[in-house]
C-alpha cells in the first residue's frame, strides 16, 4: 500500500515537535496553498467579473478556472452548478433559505439524522418554523449508524428534502448515502449531503451518487478558511431564488425592479473570496496529484491502528463504532474529563479536540456532554499514534 508519509514535508506546520490530531476541525495547509495566496496578492491581484484591464482579466480567469477544478474534483456535470460560499455553514444556510422559498409549503417535511452538525440542524429548524414545515429526525443505533428501517418509515410523500452528513464529524460514521438517495428519489424527495468531513478523505462523484446538493468547506480540504462550495443540480438551482442582493447577481436594476443573473452569479452577490477560491483550486490540484484513493487507504490504516491501540487503554470507551467510518475517533475515559486530558496532552505537544463538536444532540444520544476526539489527515503517522497513546498512559497514571 502506498503511504502518505513523504508528503509531511509539504506542510510547514507539521513537525516532530507537534502532533496534530484535529484535521476534522481544520486541516493544515501545504506550502503550495500558502504560496498561492501570496502569489495572487503579490502578482495578480485585481477584482473579478468587472474590469477590462489586464489584472482584472487575469484574476477573473484564475477565479473561474478554480470553479472548473471543483467541478472536475466532484464530477459535477456543469461548472455553473458550483456556487462559491464562505464555507459549509454558509452553503447549508443558503440552501435552506433558497430551497425553502422555492419548494417548502406548510405540512411538508425535511429529514435529518440525530447526529448532524449544528449547521445541518439549525438552518432547517429555522426554515421549518418559517414555512410551517416539519423536521423529522432519524435515530442511530449504539454504533452510531443510521437505523435504515426508521429512515424508510419516516420517508413518505410529504418529505421534500433529506439532508444528512456524508460522514459524521463526531463519530466518523460513513452513512449509506447511495441507498438514502435512491430511496428518497423514489418518493420524489431531494437529497443534500453535508460533505465537510468526506470530501478531503474519499473520492466524491456527485453524478454517480445522483445527489441533488453537496456542500463542503475549503479549510477542511487543505485549502484556506473563508471559502466553501454549494453544488446543486442545475435544474434545481435555476428554480431557486437568490438570497442575497448586490453586485454580480443581477442582470438589470431599476429603482422599481431587478432581474437576476444566470447561474452561478445569481447566488454569488458582491465581491467574492477571490484569493481563497484560487488557493482552493491549488489545494484540489495538490490532492488530485496524490490521489484521494491513496489518502483514503492511508487514513484507514491509521484508523485501524489507533482503534486497536485505544481499545487497550483501561477505562477508555470509543463512541461510534460503525464498521464503515472515516478517520475520526471520539472517546471518553472513566473518571477523566476530556478538557483535562486535552490540556495535559497539549503540554506534550499533542493537539486534540474536546467538547460537543458542534453536535450536541449526537452526544446526548450517547448520554455524554463532552468527548475527546482525534482525527487524522494525510500527514499523520503510526509513530504519532504510538506517541499519543504513550502520553495518554502517562497522563492517566498521573491523574489516577
Amino acid at each position: 500500500m502506498q503511504t502518505c508519509v513523504d508528503f509531511r514535508k509539504d506542510f510547514p506546520m507539521i513537525c516532530d515537535e507537534q502532533i496534530y490530531f484535529d484535521t476534522a476541525a481544520t486541516a493544515q495547509k501545504p506550502q503550495v496553498v500558502i504560496d498561492a495566496l501570496c502569489d495572487f496578492y503579490s502578482n495578480h491581484y485585481g477584482t473579478v467579473n468587472r474590469g477590462v484591464y489586464k489584472l482584472a482579466r487575469e484574476a477573473t480567469e484564475l477565479y473561474q478556472e478554480a470553479r472548473h477544478k471543483v467541478q472536475r474534483f466532484i464530477h459535477a456535470q456543469h461548472p455553473e452548478e458550483i456556487i462559491f460560499t464562505r464555507g459549509t455553514t454558509a452553503s447549508l444556510n443558503l440552501l435552506a433559505r433558497s430551497y425553502g422559498e422555492a419548494f417548502l409549503r406548510p405540512g411538508d417535511a425535511i429529514i435529518i439524522s440525530e447526529i448532524e452538525h449544528h449547521s445541518n440542524i439549525v438552518p432547517w429548524q429555522m426554515m421549518c418554523e418559517e414555512r410551517g414545515a416539519v423536521l423529522r429526525i432519524v435515530p442511530v443505533n449504539d454504533a452510531g449508524e443510521l437505523i435504515f428501517e426508521e429512515f424508510l418509515d419516516q420517508l413518505d410523500e410529504k418529505v421534500k428534502l433529506v439532508s444528512i452528513a456524508h460522514l459524521s464529524n463526531v463519530f466518523g460514521t460513513l452513512h449509506p448515502v447511495k441507498r438514502i438517495i435512491e430511496e428518497a428519489h423514489k418518493m420524489g424527495a431531494h437529497v443534500c449531503l453535508d460533505g465537510a468531513q468526506a470530501v478531503a478523505h474519499l473520492p466524491v462523484d456527485v453524478q454517480a451518487l445522483d445527489v441533488d446538493f453537496y456542500t463542503f468547506s475549503g479549510h477542511k480540504l487543505y485549502g484556506p478558511t473563508g471559502v466553501g462550495v454549494l453544488y446543486g443540480k442545475r435544474e434545481l438551482l435555476e428554480r431557486m431564488p437568490p438570497v442575497e442582493g448586490g453586485g454580480d447577481m443581477i442582470q438589470h436594476v431599476t429603482l422599481l425592479e431587478t432581474t437576476y443573473n444566470r447561474l452561478p452569479a445569481k447566488f454569488e452577490a458582491g465581491t467574492p473570496m477571490i484569493a481563497e477560491v484560487i488557493a482552493l483550486g491549488t489545494a484540489i490540484d495538490y490532492l488530485t496529484e496524490i490521489g484521494l484513493s491513496t489518502i483514503a487507504s492511508w487514513e484507514q490504516e491509521l484508523l485501524a491502528y489507533a482503534t486497536k491501540k485505544l481499545s487497550q487503554v483501561e477505562g477508555l470507551r470509543i463512541i461510534g463504532t460503525s464498521s464503515k467510518k472515516g478517520a475520526i475517533i471520539s472517546f471518553v475515559i472513566e473518571g477523566t474529563h476530556p478538557l483535562d486530558l486535552a490540556t495535559l496532552l497539549d503540554c506534550r505537544g499533542i493537539a486534540i479536540r474536546t467538547g460537543h463538536h458542534c453536535s450536541q444532540p449526537a452526544l446526548e444520544r450517547f448520554e455524554v456532554k463532552s468527548t475527546a476526539r482525534i482525527s487524522f489527515g494525510l500527514y499523520n503517522t503510526f509513530e504519532e499514534i504510538d506517541q499519543f497513546v504513550s502520553a495518554l498512559h502517562s497522563i492517566l497514571n498521573f491523574l489516577v
